[in-house]
């Protein structure tokens, strides 16, 4: 039995429940939390409080994923192939910064990967990508009500016509990376 090459990559494109989602869907993610990164404002903020769009944290997700399984370089591609990374501050008909595009890097390595993947990526695009990549200062879990958000509600309405449409891209461009 191998031993796991257990790493963190830290995401955020728009709202976590949609991010959550496909990750949890990929072959060799061991975890993922929805949270709040890359705000100013100190302290555990809250739901509403990112909602309002005053603390400067961004909705993100925390992936634990196996290298030996599943590398950072493909976890970014995923990542900008399953949300729009052109759109500044905006998915859909969520707006403010708290839904931006943005990786969190946790080392310089990730930097790296990160800003090549997105070079590479550019062309597939019209529009400029507005992903930032910016190093990871913090990172709080969201509430106990916001992780396995899709798993627990996809009779609602917005796992039906948001988080579906973003999974079924996931299916189609990624079949090989999936559990």
């Amino acid at each position: 039995m191998t031993t796991k090459n257990l790493q963190i990559a830290t995401l955020g494109g728009g709202c976590f429940w949609c991010t959550e989602a496909v990750f949890q869907e990929v072959k060799g993610v061991d975890k993922v939390v929805s949270g709040y990164s890359g705000g100013t404002v100190p302290g555990h903020p809250t739901y509403r409080e990112i909602c309002s769009g005053l603390t400067g944290h961004a909705e993100v997700i925390q992936i634990t994923f196996d290298a030996n399984v599943i590398s950072f370089e493909d976890i970014v591609v995923i990542f900008m192939t399953t949300h729009d990374p052109t759109t500044l501050n905006r998915q859909g008909a969520d707006r403010g910064t708290q839904y931006r595009s943005v990786i969190f890097y946790h080392d310089d390595s990730q930097k790296e990967i990160s800003e090549l993947v997105l070079k590479k990526i550019q062309a597939y695009y019209d529009n400029r990508i507005v992903t930032e990549i910016s190093p990871l200062d913090v990172f709080y879990e969201a509430e106990k009500e916001h992780q396995d958000y899709y798993r627990n509600n996809q009779d609602s309405g917005y796992c039906s016509f948001v988080i579906n449409p973003k999974l079924s891209k996931l299916r189609q461009l990624h079949a090989d990376k999936l559990k």
